[in-house]
């Protein structure tokens, strides 16, 4: 069996500390520049700002966030840290709305909260099964990571060419990422395996961050322009589509970083099998079809390249959605940690899910 190990730490909880340490990806790759911070109302921030993205990422500092407002309240009665710990969800759940592992993590923290209360813990004593919860969220999420690289590893065979898009890698969870972790199992395997990451207009997740990750590991890595898609699924190159999600209702639509629907499309055209690799907390159960969320992001991403350089008209207006839905019909397969998930999705998905399957 192959053990990953994890080469990049993306976030961070320094208990002793009672400090989140998290690495900005808007430098990366030019400078690897850690922030710290005592306070959830920064981290809530970072997330708004896009200093941790990724919906796993998200989950697991919005979980950290939770711990540091425990951590660092003052209050000395169960009903004032309560109060205080109810006003940090409220800020971290604001932040993003399409990322569904944020509301999991913060529910999750809440029934913690509210197991206390009933159960009638002191204050410290709720203090600390908050912490203990972060910490829980955050280690599963490793261990979901390397479970569904050696899952999804099944489906790559030698000499696969993958093509991905966006970052759903390291730095888009607590480590390993969920589709690059499977192409970094499949890599510790012995397979030949070469990636091709798309740009992904208008933040350069993919040139950016995916590019670094897999040169960081030696991982063999061409980078695209978005709009080549087309045209090296034409030639035959691409042997597979992996892609991360950022919410999967409970009949198999997905919600992922803008282009991904395009390349599903162009996928299915070419009859290239499209896969998508997600956590098990990246499943709202409580939605159908294409009814999730779509975050719409500043204009002013799309008229410069990362705020640097102006490329129009500044004045010329601009509809910028983060994320689109790719239909159940256009996905081969769901990866998980607790299985690979096919169609009928609208079935399959709650069955594997509670481990019926």
């Amino acid at each position: 069996m192959v053990e990953l190990k994890l080469v990049i730490k993306p976030i961070e909880f320094d208990e002793r500390r009672g400090v989140v340490r998290w690495l900005d990806v808007r430098l990366v790759p030019w400078e690897e520049v850690y922030r710290e911070t005592t306070d959830y109302n920064r981290i809530a921030k970072a997330i708004k700002d896009m200093e941790i993205r990724g919906a796993p990422a998200i989950g697991v500092a919005a979980a950290f966030g939770m711990a540091l407002a425990a951590i660092w309240s003052k209050a000395e009665t169960v009903e004032k840290l309560v109060e205080e710990l109810e006003k940090a969800k409220r800020v971290l759940e604001s932040t993003r709305p399409t990322a569904y592992n944020l509301f999991w993590a913060l529910n999750r923290i809440w029934r913690r909260v509210k197991e206390g209360v009933e159960k009638g813990v002191g204050v410290d004593e709720l203090r600390r099964m908050v912490v203990e919860e972060a910490k829980k969220i955050y280690f599963e999420d490793i261990e979901t990571n390397k479970r569904i690289g050696e899952i999804g590893a099944k489906l790559v065979e030698d000499g696969d060419t993958i093509l991905t898009h966006c970052n759903a890698g390291a730095l888009a969870t607590a480590g390993l990422g969920t589709a690059l972790a499977i192409i970094r199992y499949a890599v510790a395997e012995g397979k030949r395996i070469r990636v091709i990451a798309t740009e992904t207009r208008p933040l350069l997740q993919g040139a950016r961050l995916t590019v670094w990750e897999l040169v960081k590991e030696g991982i063999d890595v061409t980078l695209i322009t978005d709009n080549m898609v087309g045209y090296i699924m034409s030639k035959g190159i691409v042997s597979k589509v992996i892609v991360g999600a950022d919410r999967i209702t409970r009949d198999g639509y997905v919600a992922n970083k803008i282009g991904t629907y395009t390349i599903a499309v162009v996928a299915a055209r070419h009859r290239v099998p499209f896969y998508v690799a997600a956590p098990s907390s990246t499943f709202d159960l409580s939605l159908e079809g294409p009814s999730i969320p779509i975050e719409e992001r500043d204009p002013d991403e799309v008229r410069t390249v990362l705020g640097k350089l102006t490329i129009t008209v500044p004045t010329v207006k601009v509809y910028n959605p983060a994320f689109d839905i790719t239909p159940p019909d256009l996905i081969t397969a769901i990866i998980t940690e607790k299985g690979i998930i096919t169609p009928p999705y609208a079935r399959n998905i709650e069955k594997v899910l509670k481990g019926q399957e």
